[in-house]
Parts: structure tokens; sequence; C-alpha cells
């Protein structure tokens, strides 16, 4: 039988299917889809990330990838407690989180001495940025700490606020969506000290500073600077307090948004520059820029009588010049009198993004200027590259088609960094690698960005070429050089039915994550981005004379994938969980589609190809060899020897597994989840043998201490330490009873049976049947009590309650039973689990000269008898009739007492004159009452018993705690009864 079938026959062992320690697997859901049976099902990918969702259960792994559904809510997994849960512990050994994945690859990064990057993936709004916060927060907090090192560190977490305030905006999909693409590397030393940074930023979405979509908002520091800038500093820089009062502000209609505090926002920021290390001179410098870009929006033109533009006042370009130091205030004027009014506004505007871009640029090697380490030694660094996420608008227009473009060149390096990883450690492991089909996005970029034919080339040819070169003219060279292309399309070249949905001005990529129409309106213009030749002399702009903004997004996109190849790669796959920023929605269409075009399904069945699970051979001997007793507890030779002889004795067929050179390869999670099982149950086994040797081995300490401290009885003293040991003698004796309960009745569980008989019949007791004939409602019973509830439901039904007392063979009391002794016995629960016996003795008929008739007994007990003065004890039998009770010694018959004067304590029964001790007391005096029919005649008396004995004399039992049980003549002439302090009277 192979191994992965081994849990098909485990029996009642099965409930540990769920509840393995295994980390890939948890009691809602899958938390690797590595170990997912059905890899290959879409429904089955989602339904995992579903149901994980719906308990708040946001990360999930594929493999070493982590994908990240965002809940729209705080959740409390972020604080330093979960830091420190995930400080140095192994990938696999705890919950998927955001913080494993940074702590293995920061513990990965010093272990190898090589670099590594964390690619951070996903649409507008999937939390992105937020999980680019939780790495470098994590850092700040795991990374050893100095006054220097708590520098470098505070400056590369308050950057974060700084450029959000300046490179993200609310956006139709997400209230703080990067408007830039950030790369930011983390320096460390040898120690694992975080010594310094860089950043590197693309794209910035410049056309935003000028123009927003309804329901849209500009960047958000101007808002932040309106909104919550001191008054003082309000009028330096001849600003008011409302947004509405700014053009650039007022576009998209959205100014106030109710998850934004700008005035809180303002606080941070200008805390954060201070931090950064900005002096006061820089600050001044930067919000001078700002606001001049402010007042350049408010700059109107009217035209003259030739159409060309003119200014009516020159009050806003003043400000202009004043903010930026500039020595001429008529600037404006003079510049902008040559054009016509549309050429004016579209200068203004160029001159408001230029200004805007170049502000940007110098914020970030400023801060770059704060975070570059001094220390020329050799560094390693881990990466963070936050990109903006695959965007599909309304209208999509050159901005999406950079964006687009970046994520799909990102996708390539994505599969090709997974396949190229996957398929060299099978190699490197000497494993047979099975290739794998996906789709490889390179015919799509090679579309956009190929030499003298791809989209970007054709766009630069048409920016470049004299004549009067349009958006319409760059289409019509478009459908000549892309006209048969599969992924490419617009309305000229579409079929009768796919027309239907293009405009004329309109052109349509297949994307990997799937079709985008843009809209080229605007492309000529947004990729030039011109700034005329005398604006640029007047101004001391540096730019070139025609800065094709999709080329040098193009070359910096090559650099960057130069970066990222030569590191080791690490990856979080955000996910939106609904359009609506509603928490613990999850829309399935939504997810599905993000699950599709962030390929994570392909990505799985790579990780899928063969193999499911694998490990270095130390890891899996390690956890498992408790499993196998040739390799438990340890196993002297090679590790990869260790594992051979552990998977062989636990079954594995050939086909479940491959050795490799430094790893053993499990091809099915159902074999890995039956060994985890197997696991399960052989690690509670050692936990309890384990501490049952540490708590020998701690009373044998502590019995030895006091026997060098001269203690001359073998007693204890400490009180702790006397109930310690009885503790532990309990709980051996419950744990042996519970692993034997299977088992005919021993020594090792009779106590354990006699606690389950207890319990079952006490709740039994309060959940009778509504009626005699219901045998429906009867509650389950134990094993052990399976044959009594047959009696139980016969007596039940026929209401014999006298009857219930004589049929001896049953493990029962009835009402009889509760009535004479419920309430008035502290020992009652222990001693009424205790079955009933026909009788403790042989049957035997008994005749004597003083009793010529023989005596036929009902029920018989061995008890012991004390004299009535010295207290000796002689043993004896005690024998009742349906008339009397006799004791007997041997075959004569030494007394006789009628059914009178019934008095007891523990163990020990005044009869008449008589002064008895019996081990099964409840048995006897339930059976006496029934004989008697006198059940009101006995007492239980607490305390001391007070007897009389022949001539009227007095005499007294009396009940103490002892180490064991004794009953023996006291001192004061009182027969004294010794119990154990955890028995009672």
């Amino acid at each position: 039988m192979s191994f992965s079938t081994w849990q098909k026959g485990k029996g009642k062992l099965g409930h540990l299917d769920l509840e393995g320690a295994l980390t890939a697997r948890d009691r809602v859901g899958i938390q690797d889809f590595v170990l997912l049976d059905a890899h290959n099902s879409e429904t089955a990918f989602l339904d995992n990330l579903k149901k994980r969702f719906s308990e708040d259960l946001i990360y999930t792994y594929i493999g070493t990838l982590l994908i990240s559904v965002n809940p729209y809510k705080e959740l409390d997994i972020y604080n330093k407690k979960h830091m420190d849960l995930y400080m140095g512990v192994n990938f696999y050994e705890l919950p998927p989180h955001i913080y494993a994945l940074a702590d293995n690859a920061y513990h990965t990064m010093l272990t190898e001495g090589n670099n590594h990057f964390i690619l951070i993936s996903g649409e507008s709004g999937a939390g992105k940025t937020e999980a680019s916060k939780k790495i470098l927060q994590y850092y700040a907090v795991s990374c050893p700490s100095s006054a220097l090192l708590d520098t470098v560190r505070d400056r590369m977490l308050m950057s974060n606020p700084v450029l959000e305030a300046f490179g993200n905006a609310k956006t139709l999909k997400n209230d703080n969506s990067s408007r830039f693409g950030k790369y930011m590397d983390i320096q460390f030393d040898r120690q694992g000290d975080a010594v310094g940074g860089h950043i590197l930023s693309y794209l910035l979405e410049k056309s935003r500073v000028v123009h927003q979509n309804h329901g849209e908002r500009n960047f958000h520091i101007f808002y932040q600077l309106v909104e919550g800038g001191e008054e003082d500093l309000l009028r330096q820089l001849g600003l008011e307090r409302d947004t509405q009062h700014y053009n650039y502000l007022v576009g998209g209609e959205c100014a106030n948004v109710s998850s934004i505090n700008d005035k809180n926002d303002w606080k941070t920021v200008k805390n954060a520059l201070s931090v950064i290390h900005f002096d006061e001179s820089d600050i001044e410098h930067l919000f001078g820029v700002i606001a001049s870009v402010l007042h350049l929006g408010n700059v109107h033109f009217d035209g003259d009588t030739k159409g060309y533009a003119v200014l009516n006042s020159n009050a806003e370009l003043r400000w202009v010049s004043k903010v930026l130091m500039l020595s001429n205030s008529d600037l404006g004027f003079q510049v902008m009198c040559p054009f016509m009014v549309d050429h004016a506004v579209y200068v203004r505007d160029a001159l408001a993004k230029a200004i805007y871009g170049r502000t940007f640029t110098w914020l970030v090697n400023r801060i770059n200027e704060s975070l570059e380490n001094q220390d020329s030694t050799r560094k390693t660094v881990i990466g963070l590259l936050d990109i903006y996420g695959f965007e599909v608008f309304y209208v999509n227009s050159f901005e999406q088609f950079c964006i687009n473009y970046c994520n799909e060149k990102l996708q390539q390096l994505f599969i090709q960094l997974t396949l190229k990883a996957e398929q060299e450690e099978y190699e490197a492991e000497g494993i047979e690698w099975e290739p794998v089909q996906f789709f490889n996005n390179k015919i799509i970029c090679d579309l956009v960005e190929e030499k003298y034919r791809g989209i970007i080339s054709v766009l630069d040819e048409e920016c470049l070429r004299p004549g009067d070169a349009t958006d319409l003219t760059f289409l019509e060279k478009l459908e000549e050089k892309m006209g048969n292309h599969p992924h490419f399309v617009t309305h000229k070249l579409a079929d009768k039915k796919t027309r239907k949905t293009l405009d004329r001005g309109d052109f349509r990529l297949l994307h990997y994550a799937g079709e985008v129409t843009y809209c080229v309106v605007g492309f000529i213009d947004k990729n030039n981005d011109l700034l005329y030749r005398h604006i640029k002399e007047v101004s001391g702009l540096k730019l070139r004379d025609y800065a094709e903004v999709a080329t040098q997004f193009k070359n910096s996109l090559l650099e960057l994938t130069e970066i990222l190849m030569a590191k080791e790669a690490w990856y979080v796959r955000c996910l939106k969980s609904n359009d609506n920023k509603q928490s613990g929605k999850f829309d399935d269409v939504l997810v599905r589609h993000q699950v599709k075009y962030l390929g994570l399904i392909e990505h799985l069945r790579v990780r899928r190809a063969g193999f499911a699970y694998r490990r270095r051979y130390e890891e899996f001997l390690k956890r498992y060899k408790p499993l196998c007793p040739d390799t438990w507890p340890h196993w002297r030779g090679v590790a990869a020897d260790g594992v051979e002889t552990l998977v062989k004795h636990l079954g594995y067929q050939p086909d479940e597994y491959k050795m490799g050179r430094t790893k053993i390869f499990i091809r099915y999670a159902r074999t890995l989840f039956a060994t985890e099982d197997a696991f399960e149950i052989c690690k509670h086994e050692l936990a309890t043998r384990i501490q049952a040797k540490y708590k020998g081995y701690r009373a044998k300490g502590e019995f030895k201490k006091q026997k060098e401290a001269g203690e001359s009885q073998i007693v204890w003293i400490h009180t702790s330490s006397k109930f310690e040991c009885a503790f532990i003698s309990v709980v051996r004796r419950f744990i042996k009873g519970y692993m034997t309960r299977g088992q005919a009745k021993t020594t090792d569980n009779s106590e354990y049976l006699a606690f389950v008989r207890q319990s079952y019949l006490n709740r039994l007791k309060g959940n009778l049947p509504k009626t005699v004939l219901d045998k429906t409602t009867w509650l389950t019973p134990p094993p052990v009590m399976k044959e009594v509830l047959t009696y139980l439901q016969e007596l039940f039904l026929n209401r014999v309650s006298d009857r219930c007392c004589l049929v001896e063979s049953s493990w029962f009391k009835t009402e009889q039973i509760f009535a004479i002794f419920k309430g008035k016995k502290d020992s009652y629960p222990q001693s009424v689990a205790v079955p009933f016996q026909d009788t403790r003795i042989s049957q035997c008929t008994i005749s004597s000269p003083s009793s010529p008739p023989l005596l036929t007994p009902s029920y018989s007990v061995p008890v012991v008898k004390y004299d009535r003065n010295g207290f000796k004890p002689r043993p004896r039998q005690l024998i009742l009739t349906q008339s009397a009770a006799y004791l007997v010694e041997e075959a004569k018959i030494k007394q006789r007492a009628d059914y009178v004067s019934l008095k007891g304590g523990y163990r020990t029964l005044c009869l008449g004159d008589l002064l008895l001790q019996c081990d099964h007391l409840y048995e006897f005096l339930t059976k006496l009452s029934v004989l008697a029919n006198k059940q009101n005649a006995i007492k239980v008396l607490q305390g001391s018993i007070k007897f009389e004995i022949q001539g009227g004399k007095e005499n007294f039992v009396d009940f103490s705690t002892g180490q064991e049980p004794l009953v023996y003549k006291g001192k004061n002439g009182h027969l004294t009864v010794s119990i154990p302090s955890s028995r009672t009277f």
C-alpha cells in the first residue's frame, strides 16, 4: 500500500486530517496553493481565496510567492508582537504573512551574501503601496539598532509620506494611487544593519498637474498645502485657503474626499521633511514651486483682434515670478504674447508640468542624498519595486498605454525568472524537468517596443517628422505597420462586429491581462512634452529639444530589467477584493480577472510541474525523524541516507518522490498530508513521554535535595511538592487509561473507565427522554457503556425502580441511591461510578450450632471488625439475608445483628454495637437498605462518630488526613481513620 493511501485506513485518527501542524494547511482553506489538489482548476483556486478572505486571512502562498487580498479594513496583524513572531522563523513554520516573506528575503541575503528584490504588483487600489510600507516598517524594527542606524531607518520610513504627497493622487479606483513607479534599494552591511538606501522613480504622470478626469484629484500635496498650510505661509505664497479658487484643483470636481484628511497629512509631510533633513530654505523653496504651479493654472488669456493671446491682469504671473524668485516680473506677458490663445494655454500647461516634474526629480535626489551610505565597503541590497498596476479606464490615454506596457514587461520578467528559477532548481538537483505550457507575452512586448516597427518607434517617428503630424496620422501609420498583428486592432481593421465597439480614433491591444482600448488623442503632445526654445532659455530648464517620453520610459524599463535580473526575486501579488472599497465583500468576477492577468494559475502550474513539495534533506529529516525508529532520536549518518530510510519506512512508492542532490521532491500533496498526519499523532505521544520524563526528573531532583539535606523520613515536607507529585501521578494514570481505553479492563484503565461511566451517567441524568417509548434521543454512550445503555433503556421503559437496585450486573444507581446519599457525602461522585456486584465473596451455605437452619445469603462482602475495647482489627465476612445481618469467620457465625441503628463514615459502619470497615460501603448500604426496607434509617454523619459499647460506655471514631489510608487506635483512645488528602470523607 502506498503511503499516500495510508490515511484511508487510519480509522479513529481521521479527524486529524485538517488539524495537522503543517502550515500549508489551515483550518480555513489551503495556505499554500502548491498543495491544492485541484491545482489546474481556476474555480478551486478562487474558492480557496474566498474561503480564507471570509475569515480575514488575506495572505496565501504559491510557493514563495505571496498573494495579498485587500480587505479594505484595518487588521490587527501588523503590530510589534507579530513582527517578533516572524523574526528568524522558517518560511513555512507560520501562517502566510508579508513579514514572513520580508524576513526570509533578509536572512537569505545575509546567509548567501547576494542581492534580492521584492516585486509588488497588482491593480491600482490592490494595496501595493501599503505592502511596501509594511516591509519597510518590518525592516525598521527587525534590523539591529544604533543611533546612526535609527536615523537611516527613520529617513527611509519618512520618505514614504513625502513621495506619496508629491506622487500619489485620488483616482477613480483608489484614493491613494501611486502615479509614478518607485524602486528602492535598501542597503545592508555584513552584520545585517540597514545603512543606506537609494530610490529610482519612473514616469511621473505629469499630465495630472493640469487635467484630472471627473471624480479624480491632482497630486495630494496641492490640497495639503491649501488646506493645512499655516496662515503666514499662505500669505507669503499668495494663496487662499480655498481649493475651489484654483483651476488645477477643480477639474475632477472632488477636491474634498472623506477618506483623506489633508490637514493632518500636511503635518505628517512637514515632520517627514524635517526627519529626512530638509532645511528651512529647502522647504520654503519646495512649497514656493508648488504655489507657482497653482498660480500658473489661474493665468487666463483673452484673444485680441488678430487672435493672439493677451493678459488682462499680470497678478498671477507676478506671484509666479515672486515665489520662483525670478528677476523679470513681466516674464509671462513677454513670453505669452506671440501665441494664439490655444497655443498660449498649451505652453502654460507645458510649463506647469515641466516645473512640477523637475521639482519631483529634485525631491527624489534630495531624499537619496539623505539616505546615501558613506561607507564604501561592499553592501548587499534588498530592492522594493512598487510600480503602477495594470489600468483600464473608460477612456485610456498615453499614460495608461505606458503603465500597461510597464506591466507587460514585468510580467515577461516574472515568467522568465519563475521558469528559469524552477528549471535551474530541477537541473541543479538532477530531477527531470517536465515542460509547462504557458502564454509567453513576448509577442505583445515586441508589438510595443520593437525597433523601427513597434508602437513606440512609430510614435517617435511621427513626433520627429516634418510636416503636420497629428494623432490621427499616428493612428494611420499604426494601421499600416500593425495591420496583421493578432494583438492589435482599430476601427478600420476590425470586423463588422468588433467595429461597433471602437471609435475611429481608437486602437485596441490584446494584453496578457485582457483587451484595452486606447484613445490616440493627446499621444503626440504627451510624448513630445515640448517647451518652446525661448521659454526654456528664460526659465533655465535643461530639457532635450525633443523629449520622447515613451522612448525614455522604455529605456528606463530596460535598465530596471537589468537591475532586477541581477538579483534574486521575491513576489507579492496584490488583489482587489471589490471595486467599491467595501470590507468583507469578495467580487468573484473581479478577482478572477486579476488572477488571470497576474498569471497566478500559470505560476502555480510551473510550481507544480512534477512535484508539489521540496525541502532540503536536513530540514525534512529534522521534522519527520520521529516517525521511524531508525532515525529517532538521532541519525548519525548522511542526511540524504536518513531521509531515504525514513520514507521507505513510511511506505513511499517510487512514483511519489524523487531524491535530488540536496533535496527530497514529493510529487503529490496527499503524500505530504499523510506524512504530516502521522507526525501529528507521533508528536502528541512524544510530548506525553517527554513531559512524563521531565516531571519525573524534577520529582527525583526534589527528592534528592531533601535527602542530601538530612531528611530522616521519606515524606514530603513542602505542600507544593506533595501536590505536584500527586498531580503527576493522576495525570499519568489518566493518560495511560485513555491510551488503553479500548482494551479489556485492567489496573491501568479502571479509573479512567470509571470516570467515563460517571461522566456519562451524570450527563444522562439531566437528559433522560421525555417519554418511556422514546429510544431516539438517548445520549450517545461511550464504547464502554454501549451494553449498559440497553439495560438502561429496558429499565426505563418498564419503570421498575426496585428492580433497578437489584440488577447487580448493570453499572448504575437508581433514584433510591440518590435519595440516600446524594448531597450528603463529599466522595459521592467518585464512589457512585464503581459498578455494583452480585456479591463480593463466593456464594455459600453456612450452618452453626447457634443457628441450625441453613443461611442463604442475599449478599456478602469482606469487612474488618474492630474490637469494642482495644479496636483490634479482625477480618470477617458480612452476610445479608432477608431477615438479618451475620458476621462470619470462615464457616462460623460469630455475631448476628438486626437491621437497626445505621451509622457510618469513610468506609466505616456502625451496625448496632458492631464497628466495621467496608471497602464497598455504597454497594453494601444500598443492598442493606433494600433488604431491610429502611432507607430512612441510614444516617451520614460528619466529623467524629460516637457509639456505645457494653455497659453504656461511649467511644468515638475520629477522621483525619494523612499520607496513606490507615485505621488505628489513637492516643486519646479513639479509633482513628486516616485518609489521603486527595480523598474526601
